[in-house]
């Protein structure tokens, strides 16, 4: 079983400590693509060897996928769009300034039409994203935004690290709907506008994404509990 505190922290630290370094670029790298694979699924990793995605994912029905226990929680499903919608919007437009994955063909596929991070979403839109989403696309799209983004880091250049993101690939964002004009969706831009490279790839591609799949773990523990003791 994957232990965030003592499979993760320690490496996460160093990768924090090391990733402007040029003189640990190369186990900068390496680092950060074993964190980037931790949150991912084993299909798309070298070594194929299971992970905590794979863990949150093993057994996962649709009814835990989509179900919220309370008004102060979100479901497995808008987790897991959410910040593979992040991954895919930072990795491709902030850092790579290319297309991002999602597209008319892949809102097709998932049976949405929501673009955006789902940051602003209310509980009903939230249940209604959960509802609509084609679970099998989502692990999909996932796999191929992650399949991408490792790529990305791979084809990263020790001057890339202290690279800043571009204002028109912050504004693109916007354009292209991956964030709302919603004060609750908005901030994005400027948080990721303030950030190098090094830090898209500490926050949001590797930290930000362990915090969801520690949530998505514990509301799967939370619903299978549930849902055992009213048999």
């Amino acid at each position: 079983m994957f232990q965030v505190g003592n499979d993760w922290n320690p490496k996460q630290a160093r990768l924090k400590e090391i990733i402007l370094n040029p003189n640990h670029f190369d186990e900068a790298v390496r680092l950060c693509l074993e964190l980037h694979s931790i949150v991912h699924s084993s299909d798309i990793s070298l070594d194929k060897s299971p992970t905590f995605f794979d863990e949150v994912w093993e057994g996962l029905t649709k009814n835990a996928f989509i179900t919220m226990p309370t008004i102060k929680d979100v479901t497995i499903a808008w987790n897991i769009w959410h910040i593979t919608r992040i991954e895919d919007i930072t990795a491709n437009i902030l850092i790579q300034d290319s297309e991002q994955i999602l597209n008319d063909e892949w809102l097709k596929r998932l049976n949405v039409t929501v673009r955006d991070t789902g940051n602003a979403m209310t509980d009903d839109e939230i249940l209604s994203l959960s509802r609509s989403i084609d679970m099998r696309e989502l692990r999909n799209y996932r796999n191929t935004v992650g399949a991408k983004t490792r790529s990305i880091i791979s084809g990263l250049s020790q001057s890339d690290m202290k690279r800043k993101v571009k204002q028109a690939s912050v504004d693109r964002i916007l354009a292209e709907g991956g964030v709302t004009e919603h004060e609750d969706s908005v901030w994005l831009l400027d948080f990721w506008g303030r950030k190098n490279v090094a830090g898209i790839l500490l926050m949001p591609i590797t930290r930000h994404q362990i915090g969801h799949l520690n949530d998505c773990m514990k509301l799967k523990k939370r619903i299978i509990s549930v849902l055992a003791d009213s048999v």
